[in-house]
């Protein structure tokens, strides 16, 4: 048994059924708990009519208890059945104590006519580790959030308005902490108006809590032993405001290869723009997929290990585009071993995933990959065009070259073009010169160490420099041997058999902040920009972009309001004039 592993908060009876460890509560019905699904959450929602007839063409449901996913294959079987075109479902799930992939397979295997809405579900079963989790469910126009911690810290971090609530905690005799009033009074607030919940429990203290936090209730007839159930509702009707249809992304690189992948998924339709001579990290012929290491725990680490989590789900669902996996990243200080073993110890991360090994710390899921794989699928093909200049118009952008020729026309404008999004917009972007080399001699196992080295398709590729305010992209040999020398004080091994050699080479320029803090955010003319990565745009970027393109078209973001909040800023406040950026 992996002592790294946590225990299971389940244990199977007698009589076959799985009963909670902690609560003592069975996760379903002894009758039928696919019915039960369907009777008391799916109907009890008014599902699948309230579908259709919307001003919104996206649909949000809201759950309290993810356990199996037995309610969320349900939803997903009648969603896949009833959804109207074009329709995208998103779900926020909240668990405490998740259950791992064998175990819930187990569970749904009792019913297999949910068939391919089960099965993607445990194609893409969510992790452990604490904090929000984004799950593609592909073929079923839906995503799914689910937020391992507890309910209120959840409930009060997610920010979506839910059209539905499944209220599917462990009975409140058993449980009375996922039901108090405080917990009912948040779903209430991440409610949009209209919304309606529906639960298997009719306790006084349940219904009390929902009509204090503002539903109206009834009791309806239970499914199975129980009696009664209860639906509850919000007076309202969600509006949704008009939705754009097209985004213009401006740079090519990972960050804007990210945002034109998530606007498609949302179903905008993107162009990307990119300066024939640009300078992006993502033209190497390979990329670490690392996290900024925090031993400190706090928001900056919990959002690198979100984004290391979704950008290495993302990148191995692209074939071809990862080259290895694992990463060492070795101790070079003495206080090194320390700092490896409080980030060991994060719950942030999968059980198992930070490992302190002799040599220092052992990345698993970190990632090398290809970047022309990424940004040549995500992004399509791609205008060759810079552009120097923005023009608002009442309904959209109109972008200009050097000469003031109209270049394109769109709905929404993102800028993700590194260090020359500050010509469009005035940010605090600094630039940093960073020169790689490589070679076709064998490579190691992926290491860093201050410097790096890692596989590519034909060698390896080691480095790189880090020039403070130049911009210079000529590729030096004085800084092949500056990357040879930081090498050695890595890999002496390597260094040795390497020198010598001639060495093919790439300079690429970083954007950073002054507070090394990524920029992510909406002006006020409803500009998007991403950009300030330094260097870990292909870890925060995938995830960060996801973040923007549901600011755009106000749905729910994966990232929770915590942190979120470092990334976003008051820069962005500034609206842009007539006369350009």
């Amino acid at each position: 048994m992996d002592p790294t592993a946590p225990s299971s908060p389940l244990l199977w009876r007698e009589d076959g059924l799985p009963q909670s460890s902690l609560y003592g509560d069975v996760y379903f019905s002894s009758v039928d708990g696919l019915a039960e699904a369907r009777a008391v959450f799916l109907a009890g929602c008014g599902l699948p009519e309230r579908f259709n007839g919307r001003f919104s063409r996206d649909f949000v449901v809201g759950e309290l208890g993810f356990g199996s996913g037995l309610n969320i294959a349900a939803l997903l079987d009648m969603w896949r059945q009833t959804k109207p075109r074009g329709a995208k479902l998103h779900i926020f799930s909240i668990e405490a104590h998740p259950l791992d992939r064998d175990e819930a397979a187990r569970i749904l295997a009792h019913w297999p006519e949910l068939g391919e809405a089960a099965q993607v579900l445990l194609d893409h079963w969510p992790g452990r580790a604490r904090g929000f989790h984004r799950v593609d469910l592909p073929g079923f126009d839906a995503v799914l959030d689910l937020a391992v911690m507890d309910v209120i810290e959840a409930l009060e971090a997610w920010d979506g308005a839910a059209d539905a609530w499944f209220l599917d905690g462990f009975s409140p005799a058993l449980n009375p902490a996922m039901w108090r009033e405080e917990v009912l009074a948040a779903v209430a607030k991440r409610s949009a108006p209209g919304a309606r919940a529906a639960t298997f429990t009719v306790a006084g203290a349940v219904r009390r809590g929902l009509q204090a936090a503002g539903f109206e209730i009834a009791k309806r007839p239970g499914f199975g032993r129980k009696r009664e159930r209860l639906e509850a509702w919000l007076p309202g009707e969600r509006v949704t405001p008009p939705r754009p249809e097209t985004l213009d992304v401006i740079g090519g690189g990972i960050a804007g290869a990210s945002l034109a992948r998530a606007a498609c998924a949302e179903g905008l339709a993107v162009t990307v723009l990119d300066d024939p001579e640009g300078v992006a990290a993502s033209g190497n012929p390979a990329a670490l997929v690392t996290p900024a290491l925090d031993a400190g725990g706090g928001s900056r680490a919990a959002l690198y290990a979100q984004a290391l989590a979704r950008a290495v789900a993302l990148y191995e669902a692209e074939p071809g585009a990862v080259i290895a996996q694992g990463v060492t990243q070795l101790a070079t200080g003495e206080r090194d071993p320390l700092r490896f073993a409080k980030v060991a110890e994060q719950d942030l991360f999968e059980p198992g995933a930070m490992q302190v090994t002799e040599a220092g710390l052992t990345m698993a899921s970190s990632l090398v990959i290809q970047p022309s794989v990424i940004t040549t699928v995500w992004c399509g093909e791609v205008v060759r065009r810079r552009v120097a200049k923005l023009e608002r118009e009442s309904d959209g952008w109109r972008l200009l070259d050097e000469t003031g020729e109209l270049i394109l026309r769109a709905d929404r404008v993102a800028l993700a073009g590194g260090i020359a999004t500050a010509k469009l917009l005035p940010l605090p972007l600094k630039p940093v010169r960073g020169q790689a080399s490589w070679t076709d001699a064998p490579a190691p196992s992926p290491t860093a160490f201050g410097g790096y080295a890692i596989p590519t398709r034909d060698g390896v590729l080691f480095g790189a420099t880090h020039d403070r305010g130049e911009t210079a992209t000529d590729v030096r040999p004085e800084d092949h041997a500056r990357n040879l020398d930081t090498l050695a004080k890595g890999l002496p091994d390597l260094a040795a058999s390497l020198a010598g050699q001639a060495f093919e080479g790439r300079a690429a320029i970083r954007a950073t902040t002054p507070d090394r803090m990524p920029l992510a955010g909406v002006t006020g003319d409803g500009l998007l920009v991403l950009t300030g990565l330094g260097s870990r745009g292909f870890c925060l970027a995938p995830l960060l972009a996801e973040h923007l393109v549901a600011r755009l078209l106000d749905l729910p973001s994966p990232l929770p309001r915590v942190l979120s909040h470092p990334v976003e800023s008051d820069r962005f406040d500034s609206p842009v004039t007539s006369n350009g950026v």
